[in-house]
């Protein structure tokens, strides 16, 4: 059996507590290390078998995975984040089908949400933005020709930006062609919730320059929009003049 588990944002108490159990059960660890905390670890029981993927290809990962299950262990597959966004989780679940080898996943805390939780931010406010677009800027990776950065910045929504930290001059650039104003609120925050945190809050025209000012060239999300800004309007669902399933309006 194949226990893929979310390893959360960076702080090792921000697993789930069903991950932490599942990491203690493991027989087998592969973890991704050039992104998840090796504290983590600290959560695998004494003999567990550990493996780092930062070095690995998907075929040895596989093997690694077959040989664990033709001894009868349990492994854990420890992806940053959650792995179902940038966690290259369905060509692993597809090879494991084809395997016959049992799998299920177990969610873990994004590091978009991380990102919100430390800037003590709310990317839905009404009047504002109610949409929240996770993307990434394309660089030796592409993206569709309908969801590049220019296109999707025409909606005007709250935009999270991953793996785009290196590609910042370009990014700002379609950013504001998109049509953002060039003083629309963005954040840079490097390594959510690890103890190194670091957030950087700018305009977007500012974006390119507040990065390299601070020598961040990778590990941070990118955050735009006016949910980082003072006003909006205040929410229908705690408003005494509206009326819900559980409360009367008031008079």
């Amino acid at each position: 059996m194949v226990h893929f588990v979310g390893a959360g944002c960076g702080a090792p108490d921000l697993i789930t507590v069903r991950g932490a159990r599942l990491l203690n059960e493991a027989d087998v660890i592969i973890y991704a290390g050039s992104l998840v905390n090796p504290d983590l670890l600290h959560y695998a029981k004494p003999g567990c078998e550990i493996h780092d993927s930062a070095r690995l290809t998907l075929e040895q990962v596989m093997d690694i995975i077959r040989g664990a299950e033709a001894r009868g262990l349990t492994t854990v597959r420890l992806h940053t984040g959650d792995s179902s966004i940038y966690g290259a989780v369905r060509e692993q679940f597809d090879e494991l089908q084809k395997a016959g080898i049992e799998y299920d996943v177990c969610p873990g805390v994004s590091a978009f949400c991380g990102a919100a939780a430390s800037l003590k931010a709310e990317y839905t406010l009404p009047e504002v933005s109610q949409t929240v677009i996770i993307s990434r800027m394309e660089g030796r990776t592409p993206v569709p020709e309908k969801e590049n950065i220019r296109s999707l910045a025409s909606h005007g929504a709250t935009m999270v930006l991953f793996l785009s930290t290196g590609l910042l001059e370009g990014l700002q650039k379609e950013l504001l062609a998109g049509g953002y104003a060039p003083d629309t609120p963005a954040a840079i925050v490097y390594r959510a919730s690890w103890p190194d945190e670091k957030i950087f809050r700018c305009a977007l025209k500012d974006l390119c320059a507040t990065a390299r000012e601070n020598h961040i060239t990778k590990t941070a999300l990118i955050l735009v929009g006016g949910f980082l800004g003072a006003d909006y309007e205040r929410s229908k669902l705690y408003d005494p003049g509206f009326s819900t399933e559980f409360r009367e309006a008031q008079k």
